[in-house]
């Protein structure tokens, strides 16, 4: 089966070599028609945007983000009685991302960055989501999983 989307997020202080490897990603799987979701913040998912023109579904905070999210904000989130407004918005949307507007369309995998290559920050709440519906997930912090992610997508054909 094809694949059709990805996530691709992470955290807004990413080094720059890693937001231009974001870009080029995200470049390799526009020319095989993939749509990267992803959330609209600065750092990665800027640098995911700037790859995938034309191929590029982004959710913001600020949006009418569905009821059904919360539910996924209150059970993934470690401390989501601390969440302010906006964070609380933002662990929303990554539900969304992760599994599309109603629930029903997860992501085919999630490309990310995160400080410490583990399920860390607001990126964590999308690993922790991807993890628990066995959406793969590639964290660029590890060497492994990105050399991973490169023969995955080599090996998908460009459409003609």
């Amino acid at each position: 089966m094809p694949v059709t989307s990805y996530a691709g997020v992470g955290a807004r202080d990413a080094p720059t070599r890693i937001l231009q490897n974001m870009e080029d990603i995200a470049d390799l799987l526009r020319q095989r028609r993939c749509v990267l979701r992803t959330g609209g913040a600065k750092g990665a998912d800027q640098a995911f945007e700037r790859g995938s023109i034309g191929f590029c579904d982004v959710y913001l905070s600020q949006m009418n983000i569905p009821k059904w999210t919360e539910v996924f904000t209150m059970y993934f989130h470690p401390c989501p009685e601390k969440l302010d407004a906006f964070g609380w918005n933002a662990m929303c949307r990554n539900a969304v991302i992760m599994l599309g507007i109603n629930g029903d369309n997860p992501v085919d995998f999630v490309v990310c960055w995160t400080k410490d290559g583990k399920d860390t920050g607001g990126t964590g709440q999308a690993i922790r989501i991807a993890k628990a519906f066995d959406i793969p997930v590639y964290n660029l912090y590890n060497e492994g999983e990105f050399k991973a992610l490169l023969a995955l997508i080599l090996k998908m054909e460009i459409p003609a």
